[in-house]
């Protein structure tokens, strides 16, 4: 646990380093994904660098593609290209463009940000795996927001139906979306209830606990028949409290008070870091 703990703050450090270099960004997505991802990349997901086209490899496809900052920091500290590699993230000539493309970034499954798609093509995914004969998981992060989409609904009966119990799917419940609070613009009632009712096995966890979402994932695997849904309790900005008390965090452009902000977060979480690799 120490060394995902070690995992995790790297993937918070180089999300926010990335996005400050380039001077605006989806802070509040990107920061509420990564114990999620600290704990797939970090210790459940059977991937690596030098195996990234092995047919047993697990998938993962980040439907919310506006959290890609959280997921190619993710990928430079699992080794698949250098950390300063982020720092040309959408810039001109880019292989991090804003949204994760998989014909530019080494890692990448399938190019997403085109909200509500992301769960239907891990859907065909694991269905493609199934009938393979290949026991790899699938494993997609969408968000609360994006959950609006009748599509995800479609792919959700679609995957239950054909037993894809290799399937997971975890939902960012961040609270908020472009235009405001999710159950102001839309209210999801219960998605465990949700998922459950479309023949998920599912349940809610912290999304900031990774022990949590690590059991509740271990926990899933027992599942026989049934696809696996685990909603993520998680805050908008996780992990840096002046953010997630920032009220329009969804995509920022920050001004000088924030701009401090973010410099005193980057500051602590690179001594962190650094004592992290001393006690390791």
């Amino acid at each position: 646990m120490n060394e995902l703990k070690a995992f995790q703050d790297k993937i918070r450090l180089w999300t926010l380093k990335q996005l400050y270099h380039l001077g605006f960004g989806h802070y509040g997505g990107s920061l509420s994904i990564v114990e999620a991802l600290a704990v797939l990349y970090g210790k459940v997901m059977n991937i690596h660098p030098d195996r990234m086209h092995e047919e047993d490899r697990d998938r993962f496809i980040l439907s919310k593609g506006h959290g890609g900052p959280a997921l190619y920091a993710a990928l430079a500290a699992k080794g698949f290209f250098p950390y300063e590699l982020l720092y040309t993230l959408n810039q001109n000539g880019t292989k991090l463009p804003s949204h994760p493309d998989r014909n530019l970034t080494p890692g990448v499954e399938m190019t997403t940000g085109s909200l509500g798609q992301g769960i239907s093509v891990a859907v065909g995914v694991a269905l493609s795996l199934k009938l393979s004969n290949i026991p790899s998981y699938t494993y997609t992060i969408v968000g609360d927001g994006e959950l609006n989409e009748g599509q995800c609904w479609e792919a959700a009966q679609f995957a239950a139906h054909h037993k894809l119990h290799r399937l997971f799917v975890l939902v960012d419940d961040n609270k908020k979306q472009l235009d405001g609070w999710t159950k102001d613009i839309c209210n999801p009632l219960d998605f465990v209830e949700k998922f459950r009712s479309f023949g998920f096995w599912a349940c809610r966890v912290n999304g900031a606990d990774m022990e949590e979402i690590d059991e509740a994932i271990q926990e899933g695997k027992q599942q026989a028949e049934k696809p696996v849904a685990i909603i993520l309790d998680t805050v908008k900005g996780q992990g840096v409290p002046y953010l997630e008390m920032k009220e329009d965090n969804h995509h920022i452009r920050p001004s000088e008070e924030d701009k401090r902000a973010i410099e005193r977060a980057i500051c602590e979480l690179e001594r962190k870091c650094q004592l992290e690799e001393v006690s390791l």
